[in-house]
């Protein structure tokens, strides 16, 4: 490969997706380990595990492998900050090193679920798990706005053509969510049905958050709002997911309204863009994001 097409493969912007998606794995192989139980399975400890370096059973070497996909992700979250200071945009570096900056706290939390001993004596706990969730989707957010960043200027499409495929690829993403989620009885809420369902919903967080940086450059800016209600539903329902409160039968009530409004929310957005689509004459006019 010539260096000039090595130089256009490794440009940022695909540096800063693959950062992105490197993270929303590692949030799936995280809930998928805890769900199993395999964060305790390194005899509570942290940063080693079953006394040395390495795994002895299966259940550590999920933890342990969960470990090392973090450590090779939060590299990749540094030289994605690393080159974003290469960059002009102030918003790009500032997204990327927030991002950074946020990586320690969260390997601290990562390290405090997982020991049961010492210092942390209740560490495997829900608002232990809820804050390391909270913490990763606010990184997993700032990687998201360095890919949009970046990407700035590549689109050929205006802002709310952009903004409407954003909205329908969320539609999507959030029945696949719904799906694999505690409200829907079969398939059972096994570990890997966790995985699949956070991952569907990180992909309609990702889309909505998308979504409402390109409707505040369309035509119909007063849209991002209804957008941004949406990505507090999911919020919500992802957190809910984490049982971090005794899912009663109420709670599986109050879980499937927070779906049917963020489904209402989704929908009406759609139609609304839609709408003011039709009304520009299928142009998607708008201001052109910078």
């Amino acid at each position: 490969m010539s260096r000039s097409r090595l130089r256009s493969a490794l440009s940022f912007p695909r540096f800063a997706a693959l950062t992105t998606g490197l993270t929303l794995t590692l949030v799936m192989l995280g809930i998928y380990t805890a769900a199993t139980g395999s964060g305790l399975a390194c005899s509570a400890q942290w940063p080693l595990c079953d006394g040395g370096l390495l795994p002895q059973t299966i259940p550590s070497f999920v933890e342990w492998f969960h470990r090392l996909v973090a450590m090779i992700t939060g590299f990749f979250i540094l030289g994605t900050a690393l080159w974003a200071w290469r960059r002009p945009d102030a918003r790009t570096r500032s997204a990327a090193t927030l991002a950074v900056l946020l990586l320690p706290l969260q390997i601290s939390i990562g390290a405090v679920t997982v020991t049961l001993s010492g210092m942390f004596p209740s560490g495997y706990s829900p608002p232990a798990q809820g804050a390391h969730l909270v913490v990763a989707l606010t990184i997993f957010t700032l990687l998201v706005l360095t890919t949009l960043y970046a990407h700035e200027g590549r689109f050929s499409a205006p802002p709310l053509a952009l903004a409407r495929r954003a909205l329908a690829v969320g539609l999507v993403a959030l029945v696949v969510s719904v799906l694999f989620s505690r409200v829907v009885p079969v398939p059972a809420y096994t570990p890997a049905a966790q995985a699949a369902y956070y991952g569907a919903s990180l992909v309609l967080f990702a889309t909505l958050v998308a979504a409402t940086r390109w409707l505040g450059a369309s035509p119909s800016p007063a849209l991002r709002y209804l957008s941004g209600s949406a990505i507090a539903l999911v919020f919500v329902g992802m957190l809910l997911g984490r049982d971090l409160v005794y899912y009663t039968p109420t709670v599986r009530t109050l879980n499937a309204g927070l779906f049917v409004a963020a489904g209402v929310v989704l929908a009406a957005t759609t139609w609304l863009a839609g709408r003011v689509d039709a009304s520009n004459g299928g142009r998607g006019s708008g201001v052109p994001v910078d």
